[in-house]
């Protein structure tokens, strides 16, 4: 038995190398269109428009290839849309210990809708030293879903992946 989504799942993602697409919760379905023949993939986009989509695509047909999947095809799926509670905790403790402050839980609503509204103030916790008074320098980072921060404690900047 193949291990389909687990190799399409270990791709790293190309803005965020220190998380793969599943801890990423991007990476929505993984199936044999008949046994040992062709693959279906199903990705949905941090948001419509994300330019990394492609490279996404074009990484699972590789690894999947190199696993001797015969015919790859990737489908981009907006429906429902990702949020940021897709992240898996595996996912925002590589981004921690990365130095990029993960979205906190709850915020985006994920799967179910639910969650809580966004504050208008965040409290962003400062993943060099933990402190929690911390400035916004700017809404966006090195890439649309990051703002760029600073901790007002030891004073370093930092990424913050925001929340959706």
């Amino acid at each position: 038995m193949r291990d389909l989504t687990r190799w399409a799942g270990s791709v790293p993602d190309p803005e965020l190398p220190v998380i793969t697409l599943s801890e990423l919760g991007v990476l929505r379905g993984v199936r044999e269109t008949s046994p040992g023949g062709p693959v279906e993939v199903e990705l949905t986009p941090t948001y419509t428009g994300c330019p990394a989509i492609e490279t996404m695509a074009t990484d699972i047909e590789r690894v999947l290839r190199e696993h001797g999947v015969p015919e790859v095809t990737v489908h981009t799926v907006l429906a429902p849309p990702w949020s940021t509670d897709d992240i898996t905790a595996e996912g925002r403790r590589k981004l921690a210990e990365s130095g990029i402050a993960p979205p906190r839980g709850g915020a985006g609503g994920g799967r179910d809708g639910g969650g809580d509204p966004v504050p208008v103030t965040l409290t962003v916790r400062c993943p060099h030293c933990g402190s929690t008074d911390t400035t916004l320098l700017s809404r966006f980072s090195s890439t649309a879903c990051k703002a760029l921060r600073r901790c007002e404690s030891c004073r370093e900047p930092f990424d913050h992946f925001k929340e959706l």
